[in-house]
């Protein structure tokens, strides 16, 4: 009996543990014996993506018959996965039931006529439990009348005997003669749907359903985010902006730019006093900016100007509004402002604004432009009054576009300058309260030694020798220590591991010497900080030279100072190793003599042969005529000739203070600049002990024994 309902053949083809069907094949079709009528087994060929759903879809099924083969006897749990089955699979769920060797209960054979009459089966003359006989019958009728279809209606009410006549029919697997399969009702032909084509039929297939999910994701997502709600979907953060309800720093947390707080105390005013300004008409400007070096407190400052007007304050930084989608940059600009026109007053800081706010030109692409275009708009478009104050901080204010800068965006410029002597003496106290200083330590002396020193330096000096202090086990940071950290940020960090020979420490003590020497007679040369033959980074050795306080300009005569002891290195070598032996130390001393003469020449008016003329260019005479730039290079070779001889007379003349000198580098390694001048001028030696961390490296003390006979006569004439 061939049924044709089509929940048995979607049924039968599913769950193939409990059909037995083998591995999937053509479809075949074997004619009858007698009446010519063809009987077809059409397996199903599913695609790869249909067959791992099935399989995760009826993994809790398999679960239920696991346990229930484990445990045969157990009615309950043959009933719960019998319900289970005939739920998903019912003509499975028939053969279950009439399979022997599983024990079941009343409920058990309710399931098995509802899967009866599900898939159309018929059910069997069992001896059911007493009360649920007339259930059976029922359900058999039923399940008789139910089977329809184009075969089925033909064959719903025939005997078995009727069905005799089609022996031979395929069954299960495969067909063969003999086979009962489709004879009665109890023994159906299970008829499978399938799918033609091969494998690249089905690749097809399964890359089409990838390709139009891939097609349907990417549309979606580019729907949200044209219209902005990328970030709003749950799970999602915009972490490009940062937000905070008040800021904890005030202004008397920033020291050392007193210029700039004085300008900024207007806009406290403003967001605490708003109608103090609007009452004579005046407007407040929409933008501040904060331009000046790295480190010097423009981020401090707009977190103060939050802190002491009590407003919200949302931070950002100019390279988190691009992304690698177009118009991503536009549209968190956008719900920057919005954002903060819901918190009004408040301040928005963008940090390194010159990120998206770079001068545009023509090359540029419309993309790139899209952002800066939409700061453009809302800064120009909010009420003047609102009570958002736009500060944005830059290191390259020139690199700004002008349309930016103009008045009515970015209208207020406030310079943050580096501190000078008495602002790095405020930072450096401000920074001491929260360590432990020695009582000995002398911020005015410290802060006279760091010039040019940012807030940033300034903090890191004193972070680093509070640890080189803990590392000591020291109970407070000395002046020592102090002195240590600012070295090691001058100069570089000490080789103290260096093998340096016995020749190399005496040619590096004479040249240090030779530095140090004129930089303590030569008139208008800066004060000797330290000296040193410690290796620190690159160089073998060190003059350091700090003036009395900060230097706007310098005059004629100190740049004269500044070749002098450029050369006294150079000298130094020439006169005691012959000129046959000066080594290549020299080289950035040069440099630095040529660059200054240079300098001197062509931008300053110092050489009357060229006049008061300013040459533009790197090296000061690329738009000169080629007969003048001839005289400019004879200026300079003048220049450079006339300190090479002072120097050299100078030198000659004070040999015994350069050898003492020389000495007590080989033997302390490290001079401050008070026991160089104590050497030189009273001939006093320091006090304290000796160092040599580099064992071996001094060598033999006398010049002589240490070169090897190398510059014999000039040692000699120096002794």
């Amino acid at each position: 009996m061939i049924r044709n309902d089509r929940r048995l053949l979607r049924s039968s083809t599913r769950y193939m543990p409990f059909l037995g069907l083998r591995r999937p094949y053509e479809p075949i079709r074997m004619p009858s014996t007698s009446t010519g009528f063809t009987h077809t087994q059409i397996v199903q060929k599913r695609p790869f993506l249909s067959a791992a759903f099935a399989a995760v879809r009826d993994a809790p099924l398999k679960a239920l018959e696991k346990a229930a083969n484990a445990d045969p006897g157990n009615s309950m749990k043959q009933l719960n996965f019998l319900q289970a089955l005939t739920d998903r699979y019912p003509a499975a769920a028939v053969r279950r039931f009439e399979s022997p060797g599983y024990n079941y209960c009343e409920n058990a054979f309710r399931e098995y006529v509802r899967a009866c009459e599900l898939s159309g089966a018929e059910v069997k003359n069992f001896k059911p439990p007493a009360g649920v006989a007339a259930a059976g019958e029922a359900a058999a009728v039923n399940a008789a009348a139910g089977m329809r279809g184009v075969e089925g209606a033909q064959y719903a009410h025939a005997t078995p005997q009727q069905y005799a006549q089609y022996g031979g029919l395929g069954g299960g697997g495969g067909g063969g003669a003999g086979s009962t399969n489709g004879t009665s009702s109890s023994r159906p032909l299970y008829v499978s749907l399938g799918e033609g084509g091969g494998w690249k039929t089905q690749a097809w297939k399964t890359g089409r359903i990838l390709a139009v999910t891939f097609i349907f994701v990417t549309a979606f997502g580019a729907m949200l985010d044209s219209q902005g709600l990328g970030s709003r979907l749950p799970g999602s953060k915009d972490s490009s902006v940062q937000q905070s309800t008040s800021s904890d720093k005030r202004f008397k947390d920033v020291v050392g730019v007193d210029e700039a707080k004085n300008e900024l105390e207007e806009i406290v005013d403003y967001l605490r006093e708003p109608g103090k300004f609007t009452k004579l008409g005046g407007k407040l400007p929409r933008g501040v900016l904060l331009t000046g070096p790295p480190g010097t407190g423009k981020t401090l400052l707009a977190k103060a100007i939050a802190g002491e007007a009590g407003v919200p304050f949302f931070y950002c930084s100019g390279s988190g509004f691009e992304e690698v989608y177009v118009g991503v940059g536009a549209r968190r600009v956008r719900d920057l402002f919005e954002s903060a026109k819901k918190k009004s007053p408040c301040i928005i800081f963008i940090d390194e604004i010159d990120a998206i706010g770079g001068s545009r030109n023509l090359k540029d692409q419309s993309a790139m432009k899209m952002t800066l275009n939409e700061m453009l708009v809302q800064m120009d478009g909010f009420e003047s009054n609102s009570g958002i104050i736009v500060i944005g901080a830059t290191n390259f204010k020139q690199s700004l576009d002008a349309a930016l800068t103009r008045p009515g965006r970015f209208d207020k410029i406030v310079n943050v300058p580096l501190p000078d002597v008495q602002g790095r003496k405020q930072i450096l106290e401000l920074y001491g309260k929260d360590t432990k200083l020695d009582e000995k330590v002398d911020i005015s002396i410290l802060a006279r030694g760091t010039p040019g020193f940012s807030g940033a330096e300034l903090y890191n000096l004193v972070n680093q020798a509070a640890v080189k202090a803990s590392v000591e086990g020291l109970e407070s940071i000395t002046h020592e220590i102090l002195e240590w950290a600012k070295d090691k940020i001058l100069m570089g960090a000490e080789r103290k591991s260096a093998v340096i020979t016995a020749e190399t420490a005496k040619c590096t003590a004479y040249h240090e010497a030779g530095h140090a020497l004129c930089a303590i007679l030569v008139d208008g040369a800066d004060p000797v900080h330290k000296a040193t033959i410690m290796p620190r980074g690159q160089a073998l050795g060190l003059v350091a030279q700090l003036p009395e306080g900060d230097q706007t300009s310098r005059s004629y005569k100190q740049m004269l100072a500044m070749i002098d002891v450029a050369m006294g290195g150079r000298v130094a070598e020439e006169l005691i190793f012959g000129p046959e032996n000066i080594t290549s130390g020299a080289s950035s001393d040069l440099q630095q003599a040529t660059r200054v003469a240079r300098a001197m020449v062509t931008k300053y008016g110092f050489s009357r042969e060229i006049g008061y003329v300013f040459h533009s260019g790197d090296n000061g005479e690329e738009q000169s005529s080629e007969a003048t730039r001839i005289k400019i290079d004879e200026e300079v070779k003048k220049i450079l000739d006339d300190s090479y001889a002072r120097v050299t007379a100078l030198l000659k003349d004070n040999a015994k203070q350069h050898k003492r000198l020389a000495n007590a580098l080989l033997e302390w390694e490290t001079l401050t600049g008070d026991e160089c001048r104590d050497i030189v001028k009273n001939n006093r030696k320091p006090s304290r002990a000796k160092e040599n961390h580099r064992g071996g490296a001094k060598g033999d003390t006398s010049i002589l024994g240490g070169l090897g006979g190398v510059g014999v006569a000039a040692a000699a004439r120096a002794e």
